[in-house]
């Protein structure tokens, strides 16, 4: 399908917004990046990683303790994407280029790449997201259906029951499947993949040799083949459960609209923030823990309508947007916990594996 456009109208919902967390910016002198609450905690997040990397390695854990520290390892890898490598990437880590550079840079130590990330989550996914055939967050065919617009199969009457493993192998399959595809296809679904620079190929390239190094030549030569595969499958598993789910609560939950452009004119019904507004839902906001654990990504809604905001600020604006919303007749989605997002998530799959 051709790239959609969405509509044009006069007095925006998104110029009204930007106007009114401008001046909430203004009023309280804050900067709109990260402060040293972020800095401290991307510290702590990074340095744990470090030392529980080197103990697992090198010094050689019995099972219990092995076993523990691979779940925990697998969280960090997922905290760290949430908190430094995804506001790094949006430019919201700090005031400082070469800051936010070196943040989204973080990915491709753990395995991913920064290009590929930036060309799938910053241009595509922020765009048009939920929109099937563009939107490659949603395209986890023919396992899953996660749009009425897919085809359905067999196998999705039950993907209620077996996504809690399908979602575990996501790091497993982002790092050694994906990310290839997308390099040597030249595409991110549908969509032309961004010409790389010779830079962009070394790093690519450089940086997947390197994690191949760092997370299993050494570990096994370390630890030998049996430990190494224990800690492995666990940290993987953990992460990739822990990613995928954080971003489906997002999008893909009972009250979330999944809109296509008109067929003949390829333009989308509504306007850009209204649409993101539409596609979009938050979860546990009143809880600080999981508010920073997931580098407030359960703001969902505020982080796709001002993307280049830090998370830190997105509990304050989040009352500005919720205001407008009401103001413009707009459904605010949001549930107060994490199960119940949880909950909508499982009837979606439901819905979408029975409709």
């Amino acid at each position: 399908m051709s790239i959609p456009k969405f509509s044009n109208v006069p007095h925006s919902f998104h110029a009204e917004l930007k106007r009114r967390i401008s001046a909430y910016f203004e009023e309280v002198g804050k900067s709109t990046t990260g402060n040293y609450k972020l800095f401290i905690k991307a510290v702590v997040l990074m340095v744990s990683f470090v030392l529980i990397y080197i103990h697992l390695v090198f010094f050689t854990p019995n099972v219990f303790w092995q076993i523990l520290e691979s779940i925990l390892l697998g969280g960090l890898v997922a905290a760290i994407g949430f908190n430094v490598m995804h506001d790094g990437a949006h430019g919201s880590f700090s005031k400082y280029k070469w800051v936010n550079a070196l943040a989204a840079f973080s990915l491709n130590i753990l395995g991913g790449n920064s290009f590929m990330w930036n060309m799938k989550h910053n241009v595509i996914h922020h765009a048009y997201t939920n929109v099937d055939g563009v939107d490659d967050d949603i395209d986890i065919q023919p396992w899953m259906r996660m749009s009425s617009s897919q085809k359905k199969y067999r196998l999705h009457k039950y993907q209620h029951i077996y996504f809690w493993f399908l979602y575990s192998l996501l790091y497993l399959f982002w790092i050694f499947v994906l990310d290839y595809q997308k390099y040597f296809k030249s595409k991110v679904g549908n969509m032309p993949l961004k010409k790389m620079k010779l830079s962009d190929h070394l790093v690519f390239w450089g940086f997947k040799l390197f994690h191949l190094f760092l997370f299993i030549g050494l570990p096994i030569y370390m630890v030998g083949f049996g430990h190494w595969l224990i800690s492995f499958t666990i940290f993987t598993l953990v992460a990739g459960f822990v990613l995928s789910l954080v971003f489906q609560l997002a999008h893909t939950v009972e009250h979330t609209a999944f809109p296509m452009p008109n067929e003949a004119t390829g333009k989308m019904d509504d306007e850009w923030a209204v649409h993101q507004i539409k596609t979009t839902a938050n979860f546990a906001t009143q809880n600080r823990l999981v508010s920073w654990l997931v580098g407030g990504l359960n703001f969902q809604i505020e982080h796709h309508l001002f993307p280049k905001i830090s998370h830190v600020h997105y509990p304050a604006i989040s009352k500005i947007i919720r205001q407008a919303c009401h103001e413009y007749g707009l459904q605010y989605i949001e549930y107060p916990r994490v199960r119940y997002a949880v909950a909508s998530h499982v009837a979606f799959l439901k819905q979408m594996g029975r409709g």
